[in-house]
């Protein structure tokens, strides 16, 4: 269970690294994706990269 969740938390935490990178312009992978420079998916990135991080602090403990 431990593993489960840990890689869940660890793909959590990417695509919401990714998210904050395209909702802040930084990022533009794919070229043609609705999310770049809109800055309401940082945030969503944000909050699925903590959520990312609990999971992974949780195994951890």
């Amino acid at each position: 269970m431990r593993t489960l969740l840990l890689i869940l938390g660890l793909i959590a935490l990417a695509i919401g690294l990714l998210w904050i990178g395209q909702g802040t312009g930084m990022i533009a992978w794919p070229a043609s994706s609705f999310m770049i420079g809109q800055i309401q998916w940082a945030g969503y990135g944000a909050a699925l990269a903590a959520l990312g991080l609990v999971l992974i602090w949780q195994t951890k403990r």
